[in-house]
């Protein structure tokens, strides 16, 4: 893979640019990642201990949601994404709600080029199952963080049961995702994550299932990982990562 940015797939940028308008709307297609939002948050306030003062940077931040929860903890951002339209809308949020927040059209990759071991706190999350090359992009995510910093990524395991609630059940009986949001043989299983994150100098420190009830309208965390999950990873400051 030549020039940094390639990791991406035109077809998933174009499908996001074309939702970047819901992106801030609590009942329209990005409602999941609404009400998933405060348990992620609170997920990555414990890896880290606090937000407060460290140097974030979002990796797919999109329309900024998880960006500005984690501002609004006391979190210097920097969020990045390949999507124009889903930047402008973040940046327009952002400055409606007095929130400072570095948004940049980058890469994880260039990211992890033009600054190194820099952060304190990497999150990519729900993007890795949206992208050519995830293993990529967890490489870039170890070598932007600082050694000893904290790396986050989320996203949906490839199984049955996942297919099943996250493609079939969302996408098309429940209507809670547009049909396309997900390619189910892209979908990451715990085990693939960290096979990559160990090659790029990452250990695993949490791990936990996502149990999402669209009835109720709430997250809670479970042992299951079968579906939804997140973890959180060390860099151990011996990135080997990949080129």
């Amino acid at each position: 893979m030549s020039p940094l940015s390639e990791n991406a797939d035109p077809g998933e940028l174009a499908k996001f640019n074309r939702s970047a308008a819901y992106w801030w709307d609590p009942e329209g297609e990005f409602r999941p990642l609404h009400e998933m939002n405060p348990l992620r948050l609170d997920f990555i306030e414990e890896a880290t201990g606090s937000l407060a003062g460290r140097r974030v940077l979002d990796v797919g931040c999109g329309g900024g949601l998880l960006a500005e929860g984690m501002a609004r903890r006391g979190a210097r951002v920097t969020g990045v994404d390949l999507g124009d339209e889903g930047l402008s809308v973040a940046r327009l949020h952002a400055g409606e709600s007095g929130l400072e927040i570095d948004y940049r059209h980058a890469s994880a990759e260039t990211m992890a080029a033009e600054a190194p071991a820099t952060f304190d706190v990497v999150t990519c999350l729900e993007m890795i199952e949206h992208v050519p090359d995830p293993a990529a992009v967890v490489a870039a995510c170890a070598r932007a963080a600082a050694p000893g910093g904290t790396v986050v990524f989320s996203t949906v395991s490839r199984t049955p049961k996942a297919w099943l609630l996250a493609v079939v059940g969302a996408e098309y009986v429940a209507g809670l995702l547009p049909r396309g949001t997900h390619d189910y043989t892209q979908f990451v299983r715990p085990s693939e994550l960290a096979a990559w994150a160990r090659d790029a100098g990452l250990s695993l420190t949490r791990l936990t299932g996502i149990h999402y009830n669209p009835v109720t309208r709430r997250c809670r965390r479970c042992r299951d990982v079968s579906v939804n999950y997140i973890a959180a990873f060390r860099a151990d400051g011996e990135q080997g990562g990949r080129d």
